[in-house]
């Protein structure tokens, strides 16, 4: 693979993470302890702490905005309310949010969607780990930005091109035969995740092979802004408020390309990871954390409880982005930016999705966000062969997908909260959901690797014997 880590990107990313406990008092060099807020301090608990096989958690959480849950939890009492004493721990990537749980520093943490199948099928060589999860914790926040160059060289938003990926194939393409090699670095924040997935599946879309085309390397989301604006790379994905903060008015460094859910709309970013044996030794303890966080997720929902959200992941112990970078992908006034002048003002409750999902993104009775659907889980293996960081479609990749997303253990949880959810396990991905309009289908997954003509080793063809 073509994705590699610069030293400057590994030096800073090796910094100590600051800790939050919910028992409570935030730790840091710089800030005196504080303790809970009166809203934790005031919810009674519901579950006796001595009931759980262990109350004391250090979950971890990176400084983006999908930690709004992590932060609600914490400081509405909802860890309390269900018996739990929670450290937070401010991790400096994705990649040390999931390395945490897999060395047995973190009890639970959110990882990047592909991480935890990923890890269990040993993709990239790497060494195979029982990562697991429950839940979403949301449904898009996600951009891809891209810097002055690339807008002086002719890009522009995409919905600017109504559809047409040959367009903007075309555009890219001219820009790239008139710069430089060096010109051609973009940035994800984990190889083998949704994000890697969605810049090389974008860049296949408008006919372009980023594995021989495009450099792509691993920066920790607070970087990426920095790395953009001394030219170590002209385009990055990453969720917010890192593609708001980039644009003209803010730091000016570049603007917005697409949103993720441009990619693939109702797409899962953000899963809460444990590890298997975690679910399996301490099951009454798991429980409460998935309900924490579902009731978290419910507040963040909550149109009315919007600007507060972004007010609390405003604070230096969570994210500690201004407001105003923050606030649109909350709320969903999000700006697109340019360098023309010109207002991209895009309006839509669709922008995060915490729990409720809008009518028209899902028509299956009780759907809502934090429910896992293992087919989309299998869709994440389908890249992860098409890139050529599985060889093939493990042949149990069915079995794979109901062991890594637990959605028959979520169903449970939720049922406990007198939450309904759908009553089966996988669904077809419309076309329309897709960039390229491409249908997924997953009772055939290997028709739909072969069917992408750009893919790691193409013409190859995969079978199921």
């Amino acid at each position: 693979m073509n994705t590699f880590w610069t030293r400057r990107s590994f030096l800073q990313g090796a910094g100590t993470a600051a800790l939050i406990t919910a028992s409570g008092c935030y730790q840091s060099q710089n800030r005196n302890p504080i303790g809970l807020p009166a809203t934790a301090l005031s919810v009674e608990p519901i579950v006796d702490p001595a009931s759980l096989e262990k109350s004391n958690l250090t979950v971890g959480f990176v400084p983006v905005n999908d930690c709004a849950p992590f932060a609600i939890a914490w400081e509405k009492g909802f860890f309390r309310k269900y018996g739990l004493n929670v450290t937070l721990s401010r991790e400096a990537s994705w990649g040390n949010s999931r390395d945490g749980i897999i060395f047995g520093r973190l009890d639970a943490s959110p990882v990047v969607s592909g991480a935890v199948t990923n890890a269990r099928t040993g993709a990239e060589g790497a060494r195979p780990f029982p990562l697991c999860a429950a839940m979403t914790i949301h449904r898009h926040g996600n951009a891809l930005t891209m810097n002055r160059q690339l807008w002086e060289g002719g890009l522009r938003p995409w919905y600017s091109y109504n559809g047409d990926l040959e367009a903007f194939g075309k555009d890219l393409r001219t820009y790239w035969d008139k710069s430089p090699m060096d010109s051609r670095v973009w940035a994800v924040v984990l190889s083998s995740s949704i994000y890697e997935y969605f810049v090389r599946y974008l860049l296949a879309a408008a006919g372009i092979d980023s594995i021989g085309q495009l450099r792509l390397i691993i920066t920790p989301p607070p970087q990426m802004v920095s790395n953009t604006r001394i030219g170590a790379m002209q385009a990055y994905m990453v969720a917010e408020p890192w593609n708001t903060r980039a644009i003209l008015g803010n730091e000016g460094i570049g603007f917005t390309f697409l949103q993720g859910r441009e990619v693939w709309r109702g797409h899962p970013d953000r899963l809460l990871a444990v590890s298997e044996s975690f679910i399996d030794n301490y099951p009454k303890t798991y429980r409460s954390l998935v309900k924490a966080m579902i009731e978290a997720c419910k507040y963040c929902s909550n149109p009315a409880n919007r600007v507060e959200v972004a007010r609390i992941i405003s604070q230096r112990s969570f994210t500690g982005a201004a407001l105003k970078h923050t606030q649109p992908g909350i709320l969903g006034n999000y700006n697109y930016g340019g360098f023309d002048g010109q207002p991209r003002l895009i309006d839509s409750p669709e922008t995060t999705i915490f729990f409720d999902l809008p009518d028209s993104l899902s028509p299956i009775a009780h759907d809502h966000s934090t429910f896992l659907w293992q087919s989309q889980c299998l869709w994440l293996m389908t890249q992860a062969v098409r890139w050529g960081q599985l060889a093939e479609l493990p042949k149990n990749a069915d079995e794979i997908a109901r062991q890594a997303w637990r959605t028959d253990l979520y169903r449970e949880i939720a049922n406990e909260m007198g939450i309904q959810c759908p009553s089966e396990d996988s669904k077809l991905e419309p076309s329309a959901a897709f960039i390229d309009r491409k249908l997924f289908d997953p009772s055939n997954p290997i028709g739909y690797i072969n069917s992408f003509e750009i893919r790691a080793k193409a013409p190859q063809f995969f079978f199921l014997s």
